[in-house]
């Protein structure tokens, strides 16, 4: 018998809400995180809007000894662990230490620690840089430092391939708990929005330039024009389904099945892998597409990309076959942290009952969607499809469901 894995614990950081309870509360409301950058000064950049997360302090979370060795990024993390830890009611000093594990994902690493230490590099020399260099801005390093940090020397792992990351890692923490482990820390959190991040980031050649928050990342909408990046995510406490039960853990839902991809090389006239992802998705799941209750689209705001994304959808459900929403609409796409986020809001949507807006879209008739559009839908969330993809063809979706 297939062991089933559950999430019993949620630590959100996110531009429009730190923590489950105010996330899902400006979330639900259509509550925007998106404005001008104020890390830096964004002036001289094409693009300078992102939704970066207010009122996030380090030093008021974590003890002074990690903040000389912690990028960005790692500091957030480490705060969501501990919110998500909390909330799953795990003290992991009780636990064996090998029978806890951490598999996250990365889409940047540390930018802004490894941009300061080439700057000092730079102006000051070699002997000014920062032994922590040598793993701050590692892409592995938010599994590290969880890991030390709460003592869980089980399975540790990090997933590499961008906005499908952060759903490739949790399907990689379900078959760790397949195997025996019992609880994996899991999600993701990322954290670029400085100069050189910001750069490669414009490289991609996807982000929005629009100075108006309320128009720039317009997924399915006929004036799309690219992304807005933002930071944060999410991170998930995964347990195993009977385990959780016998503690007596609240459940917010199972993780239920997944699916990915990789799309053919561009020009050989072969179909998209979004489809087929979805489709092994509920087949892992072993639910009907007319069981799935909403669609978390991936949202790329890129027409060639929405089109794509929204005849997947129309191919596995039918035309304005099922409701599908995406509220990073209200945070930017987050990397590797947008798709937990998403699941978050998933789980959520299934605790309330209730499908979140896409904000600020006025959907073009050409996809043909169930688009929830400006104000929440209310409706009996039992299971919900998460989809995301990552940049050169990564496609990954994850269905979560309701556990009675």
């Amino acid at each position: 018998m297939t062991t089933s894995v559950v999430v019993t614990g949620l630590g959100v950081a996110s531009p429009n809400g730190l923590g489950a309870q105010d996330f899902w509360a400006a979330t639900r409301s259509g509550k925007s995180g998106i404005g001008r950058i104020t890390r830096f000064d964004p002036a001289q950049y094409p693009a300078t809007l992102a939704g970066e997360i207010p009122g996030f302090v380090a030093e008021d979370h974590l003890p002074n000894r990690l903040l000389p060795q912690t990028d960005r990024m790692t500091r957030i993390a480490l705060v969501a662990t501990d919110w998500a830890l909390a909330d799953a009611g795990v003290n992991p000093a009780e636990m064996s230490e090998f029978d806890m594990g951490v598999v996250t994902a990365s889409a940047s690493g540390g930018f802004e620690f490894g941009q300061g230490e080439l700057q000092k590099l730079w102006s000051k020399g070699s002997q000014y840089v920062s032994a922590y260099q040598s793993f701050a801005w590692f892409y592995a390093v938010n599994s590290g430092q969880i890991s030390i940090r709460n003592g869980m020397k089980g399975p540790a792992g990090v997933v590499v391939s961008d906005q499908a990351g952060g759903l490739d890692a949790v399907a990689h923490a379900r078959r760790q708990i397949r195997k025996g482990i019992s609880l994996i820390v899991s999600g993701a959190i990322d954290a670029s929005i400085c100069p050189w991040g910001w750069v490669a980031q414009l490289a991609g050649g996807r982000l929005s330039t629009s100075e108006e928050p309320t128009r720039a990342y317009l997924p399915f909408d006929a004036e799309a024009s690219g992304h807005v990046a933002g930071e944060g995510g999410a991170i998930l406490i995964m347990e195993n389904a009977e385990a959780a039960r016998r503690r007596g853990a609240k459940v917010y839902g199972e993780i239920a099945g997944y699916g990915s991809t990789f799309d053919p090389r561009p020009g050989s006239g072969r179909e998209p892998g979004l489809r087929r992802a979805i489709e092994v998705a509920l087949a892992d799941a072993g639910v009907e597409p007319t069981a799935v209750d909403a669609v978390f689209a991936d949202a790329a705001a890129i027409p060639e990309l929405d089109r794509i994304e929204a005849e997947a959808i129309n191919a596995v459900f039918g035309p304005r076959g099922v409701p599908v929403t995406a509220p990073k609409t209200m945070t930017g796409r987050l990397y590797s942290g947008a798709a937990p986020l998403d699941l978050a809001a998933a789980l959520l949507a299934i605790d309330e009952g209730l499908i979140p807006p896409t904000v600020n879209v006025e959907l073009s008739p050409e996809y043909d969607l169930d688009l929830v559009v400006s104000q929440p839908r209310t409706a009996e969330v039992r299971t919900a499809l998460v989809l995301a993809r990552g940049h050169g063809g990564f496609n990954s979706a994850v269905v979560v469901r309701a556990v009675d």
